[in-house]
């Protein structure tokens, strides 16, 4: 922990002292001081036996983690009510307790962009007001496109955004170790791209918020592929 922080001092004073003028240095700042803690905390993982020493993040005992996550999908539909509403996000509950937000990209990303359009600030606010109350859970955030344009193109697209929405939630205080990043580009599309309603189905970004469980802390880190 004491590597935690003076990497991470370090990396802020590096960060700040490289970016004055630049309007996104807080963002930056964040994904730069998350690295360095997704590293220290890398090294707490036991892979013998699956289970984290030292962890920063306490872990949820097996018995607890429905009640847990029950508790925290009332509070995002709650909180995102709006935006349920509007079909701008979906909220779904998976089999082993994660929870899955689907974010429409026509409302969060211009076309062609990985820059968070300002309405949609507004509700990320709100996504991580409820992700740093309910911390014992990592945060895996999955970029996807359609199929328009080369595929590697869209894959680097799908990964952008993807990084846009951590750093976001960085900024608002969900810590970057907690948060995982992916693209997949146009590998995985919810319905047909020769369609332009199908296209828009498939521009979207995932947010799978998978519970910490102990003993298991390990899985909660995984790639989420459902």
């Amino acid at each position: 922990m004491k590597r935690l922080v003076i990497g991470a001092a370090l990396t802020a004073t590096l960060v700040t002292g490289c970016t004055t003028n630049d309007p996104n240095q807080r963002a930056k700042a964040g994904a730069a001081i998350g690295a360095v803690a997704g590293a220290v905390l890398g090294h707490q993982l036991d892979h013998g036996s699956g289970k984290w020493v030292g962890a920063a993040v306490g872990a949820l005992a097996g018995a607890a983690v429905g009640n847990y996550m029950d508790n925290q999908q009332r509070a995002f539909e709650q909180s995102l009510a709006e935006e349920r509403r509007a079909h701008q996000l979906e909220i779904e509950r998976l089999k082993d307790d994660t929870l899955k937000l689907s974010i429409d990209s026509e409302v969060s990303f211009d076309f062609d962009s990985a820059q968070i359009k300002p309405a949609f600030r507004h509700s990320l606010d709100k996504l991580a007001d409820v992700l740093r109350k309910y911390n014992r859970t990592v945060v895996h955030i999955v970029g996807h496109t359609d199929s328009t344009g080369p595929a590697d193109y869209n894959l680097e697209l799908s990964r952008r955004r993807a990084e846009a929405v951590a750093d976001y939630l960085a900024v608002r205080g969900v810590p970057r170790s907690r948060l995982r990043t992916e693209g997949r580009g146009e590998s995985e599309p919810r319905a047909s791209n020769a369609t332009a309603a199908g296209r828009q189905l498939n521009r979207r970004v995932e947010i799978y918020v998978k519970p910490i469980v102990e003993g298991e802390e390990y899985r909660a880190y995984e790639s989420p592929r459902y």
